[in-house]
């Protein structure tokens, strides 16, 4: 059956297909608040770094979504879990949102507080970030935004949900938030950049989520294993873009595993 976008805002529209969307952020919020009271954290920037006792293994760096414009604060944190459980330190930048900073600012300063992050601890790094954090995690192992130092650590990169064209956006009417343009797109849109060697991709994404959201996550994956990367693309069943999220909360989940493996 051909695939036609012809309502683009519909197309990138999540909590209007996710039953109980509200409900969900509220018991995110909840666990987030519980595993921040359990585990202390050092500060940031303004965001967070959860660091182990037994000293941490490698460190694991998650990147929120919100349409590079929608403020969560500690939403997420308990998404750290999974990797925390392994002994990874867990870092969970913020960044200035649209219309206050450019995707291009939001990178820089998200690779600053990873470069803080990579100094506070050893071992291995693994990115991963969620939709709008999708892209920026994609993003930043493209170009200099890392030093080699830093991305000479990097084993794995893991977008989820991830938006890897930036150039649909441009049709949705947030976009007189974000304020894209057509060469801003493809400075920033990761299909259009080349990553850097040695890194595993996996762009995972959940098997209820839109349907954009599993051509963006595909795209990804097929367009930078033929710039001779090594992808791989993973749809997590009857998961929507919410849920898809709760796989980092577990130790055990594929996603934490992949992450960290």
């Amino acid at each position: 059956m051909p695939y036609h976008v012809t309502d683009w805002d519909d197309a990138y529209s999540n909590f209007a297909y996710i039953p109980d969307a509200e409900r969900i952020v509220q018991r995110m919020q909840q666990a987030a608040s519980a595993f921040c009271d359990a585990h202390p954290s050092r500060p940031l920037g303004a965001g967070r770094l959860f660091v182990p006792d037994r000293g941490p293994k490698g460190l694991a760096v998650f990147i929120h979504g919100g349409y590079w414009s929608e403020p969560y604060p500690d939403l997420w944190s308990h998404l750290a879990a999974g990797p925390f459980a392994h002994d990874w330190a867990v870092a969970m930048p913020t960044y200035r949102l649209a219309p206050e900073a450019t995707l291009a600012d939001m990178a820089i300063e998200v690779a600053q507080a990873v470069s803080v992050a990579a100094s506070q601890t050893n071992g291995p790094i693994a990115l991963t970030g969620h939709s709008a954090g999708g892209q920026l995690a994609a993003r930043l192992i493209c170009g200099d935004l890392l030093s080699d130092d830093v991305a000479s650590r990097i084993r794995a990169c893991v977008p989820i949900s991830p938006i890897a064209d930036l150039r649909p956006i441009m049709r949705t009417k947030m976009n007189g938030l974000i304020g894209l343009n057509e060469q801003q797109a493809r400075q920033e849109s990761p299909i259009f950049l080349t990553p850097r060697k040695g890194i595993a991709v996996t762009c995972w994404v959940g098997g209820d989520e839109r349907p954009e959201f599993l051509r963006q996550a595909r795209l990804l994956a097929d367009v930078w294993a033929g710039l001779g990367s090594a992808t791989d693309y993973v749809v997590e069943p009857r998961l929507n873009h919410m849920t898809v999220l709760d796989s980092l909360t577990r130790a055990d989940s594929p996603l934490t595993r992949r992450l960290v493996a």
